[in-house]
């Protein structure tokens, strides 16, 4: 029981089953029928000071920015075999922390992106988007 001993990401991918689209295949005969499937990454803990590199932060956070939606699952029992790297159980300190670390590090990535624009055609404008606590700020 060792903080940052789960490193890979483990990744399941399930069947989405939809008796619609059966009824559509049967009725259209296409050459192919292309399933849904949902695809689930289980990504290990995020650390404070992630965005800046603390912790497995810049593993985790590319690989959490490659997918298409985010479930927090947040450890909400307590026990002494069990470690965590904040020295105890507090969910609402821990999904803050989870917030916190994605928005410093989609904020980093809008400054490069802005940084970049800065090279923009004469006559387009571009959003100007800074993050306080618990408030965005837009601006054109």
């Amino acid at each position: 029981n060792y903080p940052f001993c789960t490193i890979d990401p483990a990744v399941s991918r399930v069947l989405v089953k939809d008796e619609r689209l059966d009824a559509l295949d049967e009725y259209y005969k296409p050459k192919a029928k292309k399933e849904a499937f949902l695809t689930v990454t289980d990504i290990a803990g995020l650390v404070k000071g992630a965005s800046k590199g603390e912790g497995l932060g810049n593993a985790f956070l590319s690989t959490i920015s490659s997918v298409d939606g985010i479930f927090h699952v947040v450890r909400g029992f307590g026990g002494s075999k069990i470690a965590h790297v904040e020295g105890g159980m507090d969910v609402l300190r821990d999904v803050q922390i989870i917030e916190d670390e994605l928005r410093f590090k989609d904020q980093d990535l809008l400054e490069k992106l802005l940084s970049q624009s800065s090279r923009k055609p004469k006559g387009e404008s571009i959003a100007v988007i800074s993050y306080t606590h618990n408030k965005t700020n837009m601006r054109y």
